[in-house]
């Protein structure tokens, strides 16, 4: 184990390479001064089944405001990701307000489905790097409880007559996981051993409280059987499900039998309520504020793929995260991947050829939630709480996308 580590330290400064130049400190280098989440809570009958996606919003915020080491009236602009409210703009705004921004600070949603948190997190960081801003927040916010992303209706038919994959864009989730399972041959068991293995990592790093450095903990309403509203503080997250086994997912009958046998309720990710913030900035101006410094954003990138099988979106935006930073997955020492499906998580592992011990070391989606907006910006806040823990160094997270997309972001922790 302490030769391992010596060899990583040593591969990261390696004078030329490229870990060196990913890992290097420059005045002008991006980086993550504060990142946190709230507990992620089981959707309409969880600890936030009550609480707002505002109030959600105002939440995280107040939670960020609270630690950030500095006047708020230096954050310039606020970017929430969030997929399944169509005003969280306004939400965004008026969250922030309550929150103890000042109205000089602007706030804008952003929407990339299941990305959008790390596409909020790009978004800031783009920002301050063109020098538009200086300081600014990425966060994501879902209440599932309050709705989820299907369609209300089908596209019009001018548009899907021209093209089958315009067509596809519309299918559910849950057919597209089927496709998967399908198409590339992943079995059942497979599946719901992969699920297992998810929920046992989630329950250790639970009860080893490896989650307590990135949750805050948030006090809102919930509303009992007898109809009164109590006030809580939920610090834990609510979905993993102690001493789940294969065998025991295998005995679950499955969701989508019009479009096939595998995907479950135990093997697919939870509906989840929950968020997540981190605070962006130029390593200059983090030095000049006195601030810690969390991890660097490198950065990170989009690819497109058939609507069809839209869960591998993985498999084609790390080979060309990776390419662009001239570095292997062999460099890399945690790789978060959103666990939409069992399916996605299981071809994504194989087809990558992925250590499974880098892959989501304190479980994923299926054990923890998918709260859709906010599950880019949960997966940098834990990447990096298990790189401190581990003192090791680059962090690798990505995402499948709805309509058939993926997206990857590339970190290096400095704590």
């Amino acid at each position: 184990m302490a030769t391992d580590r010596v060899n990583s330290i040593l591969k990261h400064l390696s004078p030329g390479s490229p870990l060196s130049t990913i890992t290097s400190k420059n005045p002008d280098d991006i980086v993550i001064t504060l990142a946190v989440r709230t507990p992620l809570c089981k959707g309409k009958k969880g600890g936030f089944k009550d609480t707002t996606v505002e109030y959600l919003m105002y939440a995280i915020l107040k939670a960020a405001r609270e630690r950030l080491g500095f006047s708020p009236d230096l954050v310039e602009d606020i970017c929430m990701g969030n997929v399944s409210d169509g005003k969280a703009a306004y939400k965004a705004r008026a969250a922030a307000l309550s929150a103890g921004f000042p109205n000089t600070t602007s706030a804008s949603s952003v929407n990339r489905f299941c990305s959008s948190g790390l596409k909020a997190t790009a978004d800031i960081a783009h920002q301050i790097s063109a020098g538009s801003i200086e300081i600014g927040i990425a966060a994501g916010t879902e209440s599932m409880t309050a709705g989820g992303d299907a369609l209300e209706q089908p596209f019009d038919k001018e548009v899907t007559k021209h093209s089958q994959e315009a067509d596809d864009c519309m299918m559910a989730m849950g057919w597209t996981s089927e496709n998967v399972a399908r198409d590339f041959g992943i079995s059942r068991q497979a599946v719901d051993e992969f699920a297992a293995e998810s929920f046992r990592r989630a329950e250790e790093a639970q009860k080893a409280g490896l989650f307590d450095d990135e949750i805050v903990p948030i006090t809102t309403r919930i509303k009992g059987p007898d109809g009164e509203f109590k006030t809580v503080t939920l610090t834990k997250d609510e979905g993993i499900r102690p001493g789940t086994t294969a065998a025991g997912l295998g005995k679950i009958r499955s969701a989508f039998t019009q479009w096939g046998p595998i995907t479950t309720g135990g093997n697919a990710s939870q509906v989840t309520d929950g968020a997540a913030a981190v605070v962006l900035m130029k390593r200059s101006k983090a030095v000049e504020l006195g601030l810690p410094i969390v991890a660097k954003y490198v950065g990170s990138t989009v690819a497109g793929l058939a609507p069809r099988i839209m869960g591998i979106g993985p498999t084609v935006a790390i080979p060309k995260l990776l390419k662009q930073h001239n570095i292997t997955l062999d460099d890399v020492d945690v790789v978060e991947i959103n666990e939409a499906f069992g399916t996605m998580a299981v071809y994504c592992r194989e087809y990558l050829k992925l250590d499974w011990a880098k892959m989501n070391p304190r479980g994923g989606a299926i054990a923890l939630g998918h709260p859709l907006g906010a599950t880019g910006t949960r997966q940098i806040v834990t990447g990096l709480s298990e790189l401190r823990r581990t003192k090791k160094k680059i962090l690798l997270t990505s995402m499948c996308i709805g309509t058939g997309m993926g997206m990857a972001g590339l970190f290096v922790n400095e704590q």
